[in-house]
Protein backbone atom coordinates (compact mmCIF):
# COMPACT_ATOMS: atom_id res chain seq x y z
CA UNK A 1 0.00 0.00 0.00
CA UNK A 2 2.68 2.48 0.81
CA UNK A 3 4.12 1.82 -2.60
CA UNK A 4 0.91 2.99 -4.37
CA UNK A 5 1.04 6.36 -1.81
CA UNK A 6 4.51 7.17 -3.17
CA UNK A 7 3.38 6.62 -6.58
CA UNK A 8 0.40 8.67 -6.33
CA UNK A 9 2.03 11.64 -4.51
CA UNK A 10 4.95 11.65 -7.23
CA UNK A 11 2.61 12.22 -9.79
CA UNK A 12 0.94 14.88 -8.00
CA UNK A 13 4.16 16.34 -7.22
CA UNK A 14 5.05 15.79 -11.06
CA UNK A 15 1.58 17.27 -12.03
CA UNK A 16 2.10 20.56 -10.03
CA UNK A 17 5.46 20.84 -11.35
CA UNK A 18 4.43 20.57 -14.86
CA UNK A 19 1.55 23.09 -14.27
CA UNK A 20 3.76 25.63 -12.18
CA UNK A 21 6.44 25.36 -15.51
CA UNK A 22 3.31 25.97 -18.03
CA UNK A 23 2.55 29.03 -15.92
CA UNK A 24 5.79 30.83 -15.69
CA UNK A 25 6.65 34.03 -17.78
CA UNK A 26 8.43 33.42 -21.17
CA UNK A 27 8.63 36.83 -21.26
CA UNK A 28 12.28 36.83 -21.53
CA UNK A 29 14.58 37.79 -24.75
CA UNK A 30 15.08 35.04 -26.86
CA UNK A 31 17.99 35.48 -28.87
CA UNK A 32 19.84 33.14 -31.69
CA UNK A 33 22.78 33.48 -33.18
CA UNK A 34 21.74 34.94 -36.10
CA UNK A 35 19.26 36.88 -34.58
CA UNK A 36 17.57 40.50 -35.54
CA UNK A 37 19.76 42.00 -32.80
CA UNK A 38 22.74 41.35 -34.55
CA UNK A 39 21.72 43.74 -37.11
CA UNK A 40 20.10 46.59 -35.32
CA UNK A 41 23.06 48.21 -34.50
CA UNK A 42 23.44 51.92 -34.09
CA UNK A 43 22.56 54.19 -37.22
CA UNK A 44 24.01 52.62 -40.56
CA UNK A 45 20.40 50.59 -40.57
CA UNK A 46 19.18 48.04 -43.78
CA UNK A 47 22.15 49.37 -45.76
CA UNK A 48 25.06 48.86 -44.20
CA UNK A 49 24.31 44.76 -44.51
CA UNK A 50 23.19 44.60 -47.85
CA UNK A 51 25.72 43.95 -49.67
CA UNK A 52 26.94 41.10 -47.23
CA UNK A 53 23.34 39.92 -47.37
CA UNK A 54 23.64 39.37 -51.39
CA UNK A 55 26.50 37.85 -51.10
CA UNK A 56 25.65 35.80 -49.49
CA UNK A 57 22.89 34.60 -51.43
CA UNK A 58 25.41 34.78 -54.48
CA UNK A 59 25.11 31.88 -56.89
CA UNK A 60 28.66 32.44 -57.55
CA UNK A 61 29.13 31.24 -53.31
CA UNK A 62 27.62 28.42 -53.83
CA UNK A 63 29.11 27.37 -57.03
CA UNK A 64 32.46 28.28 -55.53
CA UNK A 65 32.11 26.08 -52.70
CA UNK A 66 30.31 23.12 -55.03
CA UNK A 67 33.31 22.22 -55.83
CA UNK A 68 35.34 22.20 -52.78
CA UNK A 69 33.97 21.20 -50.03
CA UNK A 70 31.33 18.59 -49.50
CA UNK A 71 27.94 18.09 -49.67
CA UNK A 72 27.22 18.08 -45.63
CA UNK A 73 28.54 21.59 -45.26
CA UNK A 74 27.33 22.85 -48.14
CA UNK A 75 24.03 22.45 -47.19
CA UNK A 76 24.81 23.55 -43.43
CA UNK A 77 26.43 26.99 -45.22
CA UNK A 78 23.12 27.17 -47.32
CA UNK A 79 20.93 26.56 -43.88
CA UNK A 80 22.75 29.32 -42.35
CA UNK A 81 23.12 31.82 -44.58
CA UNK A 82 19.05 31.27 -45.20
CA UNK A 83 18.92 32.28 -41.46
CA UNK A 84 20.95 35.27 -42.02
CA UNK A 85 18.86 36.79 -44.47
CA UNK A 86 15.88 35.91 -42.65
CA UNK A 87 17.45 37.83 -40.05
CA UNK A 88 18.09 40.80 -42.56
CA UNK A 89 14.49 40.40 -43.46
CA UNK A 90 12.65 40.85 -39.97
CA UNK A 91 15.30 43.48 -39.17
CA UNK A 92 13.96 45.41 -42.35
CA UNK A 93 10.80 44.74 -41.37
CA UNK A 94 10.86 46.48 -38.04
CA UNK A 95 12.67 49.22 -39.58
CA UNK A 96 9.59 49.41 -41.63
CA UNK A 97 7.39 49.15 -38.80
CA UNK A 98 9.23 52.05 -36.70
CA UNK A 99 9.19 54.19 -40.28
CA UNK A 100 4.87 53.40 -40.14
CA UNK A 101 4.91 54.96 -36.31
CA UNK A 102 6.86 57.63 -37.28
CA UNK A 103 4.53 58.36 -40.00
CA UNK A 104 1.41 58.26 -37.48
CA UNK A 105 3.53 60.86 -35.33
CA UNK A 106 4.21 63.25 -38.41
CA UNK A 107 0.52 62.41 -39.38
CA UNK A 108 -1.16 63.99 -36.25
CA UNK A 109 1.55 66.74 -35.58
CA UNK A 110 1.20 68.09 -39.17
CA UNK A 111 -2.15 69.59 -40.05
CA UNK A 112 -2.50 69.43 -43.00
CA UNK A 113 -2.28 65.88 -44.09
CA UNK A 114 -5.29 64.82 -46.67
CA UNK A 115 -6.46 61.36 -47.26
CA UNK A 116 -4.07 61.18 -49.83
CA UNK A 117 -0.93 60.64 -47.75
CA UNK A 118 -3.10 58.37 -45.56
CA UNK A 119 -3.56 56.11 -48.58
CA UNK A 120 -0.21 56.71 -49.65
CA UNK A 121 0.82 54.70 -45.91
CA UNK A 122 -1.62 52.32 -46.58
CA UNK A 123 -0.26 51.73 -50.13
CA UNK A 124 3.05 51.19 -48.90
CA UNK A 125 1.76 49.25 -46.64
CA UNK A 126 0.20 46.40 -48.43
CA UNK A 127 3.14 46.44 -50.90
CA UNK A 128 5.72 45.90 -48.21
CA UNK A 129 3.91 43.16 -46.68
CA UNK A 130 3.21 41.37 -50.02
CA UNK A 131 6.81 41.67 -51.01
CA UNK A 132 8.36 40.58 -47.46
CA UNK A 133 5.81 37.51 -47.59
CA UNK A 134 7.00 36.20 -51.06
CA UNK A 135 10.81 37.14 -50.52
CA UNK A 136 10.53 35.27 -46.92
CA UNK A 137 8.54 32.10 -48.73
CA UNK A 138 11.76 32.11 -50.79
CA UNK A 139 14.42 32.00 -48.46
CA UNK A 140 12.57 29.74 -46.74
CA UNK A 141 12.07 27.32 -50.07
CA UNK A 142 15.57 27.82 -50.36
CA UNK A 143 15.88 30.07 -53.37
CA UNK A 144 18.27 33.69 -53.64
CA UNK A 145 16.28 36.23 -53.73
CA UNK A 146 18.86 38.95 -53.84
CA UNK A 147 17.24 41.67 -56.51
CA UNK A 148 13.72 41.24 -54.60
CA UNK A 149 15.91 41.76 -51.41
CA UNK A 150 17.55 45.05 -52.67
CA UNK A 151 13.55 46.28 -53.75
CA UNK A 152 12.40 45.99 -50.72
CA UNK A 153 15.48 47.89 -48.90
CA UNK A 154 14.63 50.61 -51.54
CA UNK A 155 10.93 50.53 -50.68
CA UNK A 156 12.18 51.11 -46.50
CA UNK A 157 15.10 53.35 -47.27
CA UNK A 158 12.31 55.99 -49.69
CA UNK A 159 10.77 55.62 -46.78
CA UNK A 160 12.99 56.87 -44.08
CA UNK A 161 13.83 59.79 -46.76
CA UNK A 162 10.57 60.71 -46.88
CA UNK A 163 10.45 60.23 -43.02
CA UNK A 164 13.52 62.33 -42.94
CA UNK A 165 11.88 65.33 -44.93
CA UNK A 166 9.03 65.20 -42.82
CA UNK A 167 10.51 65.79 -39.79
CA UNK A 168 13.06 69.01 -41.03
CA UNK A 169 9.92 70.15 -42.42
CA UNK A 170 8.18 69.90 -38.90
CA UNK A 171 11.38 71.17 -37.45
CA UNK A 172 11.30 74.11 -39.50
CA UNK A 173 7.70 74.89 -38.99
CA UNK A 174 8.53 74.89 -34.93
CA UNK A 175 11.12 77.11 -35.34
CA UNK A 176 9.35 79.63 -37.19
CA UNK A 177 6.26 79.07 -34.53
CA UNK A 178 8.90 79.53 -31.78
CA UNK A 179 10.17 82.59 -33.32
CA UNK A 180 7.33 84.39 -34.12
CA UNK A 181 5.81 83.65 -30.69
CA UNK A 182 9.11 85.18 -29.92
CA UNK A 183 8.54 88.50 -31.39
CA UNK A 184 5.26 88.53 -30.48
CA UNK A 185 6.37 88.40 -27.04
CA UNK A 186 8.86 90.73 -27.30
CA UNK A 187 6.54 93.58 -28.93
CA UNK A 188 4.15 92.28 -26.13
CA UNK A 189 6.92 93.52 -23.46
CA UNK A 190 7.79 96.64 -25.00
CA UNK A 191 4.19 98.07 -25.31
CA UNK A 192 3.67 97.48 -21.80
Amino acid sequence: MSFFLYLFFGLVGLLLLLFAWSVRNPRRPVTSPFGADVLEEDEPGHLAYLPQIQQALAKTDYEFLAGRVPIRVQRRVRHERRSVALAYLSALRGDFQSLLRMARVIAVLSPEVAAVQEFERLRLSIKFAWQYEMLRMKLLAGFAAAPQLMSLSDLVSGLSARMESAMQELGERAALAKELSSSLGRRGMGAA
